[in-house]
């Protein structure tokens, strides 16, 4: 899996980094077919100069075969807006690989309910 991590109006921290990567790594023990996942960091100063807080935005990009899924959080808190990112993007990989699973299922459900029909009918024929 490849990750890149950028920061705009901020610079990223070896502790910003360590934690964007352990919250990813959870991900990818759910679901292995990621191929990249870009993630931004940044921050939002156009309500401090009038006393509103400083607001916090991390952003995911992750491409998996045939799809890519955005994600976006914003919080006061940099480390806040990182879980809340990654919470968001797990829930987003799950809903992903139940759709995948449940294709699977009923492909396969289909083929076999077809192959009965043809069965019961070549026995109500003789």
């Amino acid at each position: 899996m490849n990750v890149s991590i950028s920061g705009h109006h901020i610079s990223v921290t070896d502790a910003m980094n360590t934690a964007v990567r352990e919250k990813l790594e959870k991900i990818e023990r759910h679901f292995d077919q990621i191929q990249s996942i870009q993630v931004i960091l940044s921050l939002d100063n156009s309500g401090a100069s009038d006393g509103g807080k400083k607001s916090h935005k991390a952003e995911a990009i992750m491409r998996v075969s045939g799809q890519e899924m955005f994600v976006q959080a914003q919080d006061d808190d940099m480390y806040k807006a990182i879980n809340e990112m990654t919470d968001k993007l797990e829930r987003q990989v799950r809903k992903y690989k139940t759709r995948q699973q449940d294709k699977k299922t009923r492909a396969t459900g289909r083929d076999s309910s077809y192959n009965n029909s043809e069965a019961a009918d070549a026995a109500s024929a003789m």
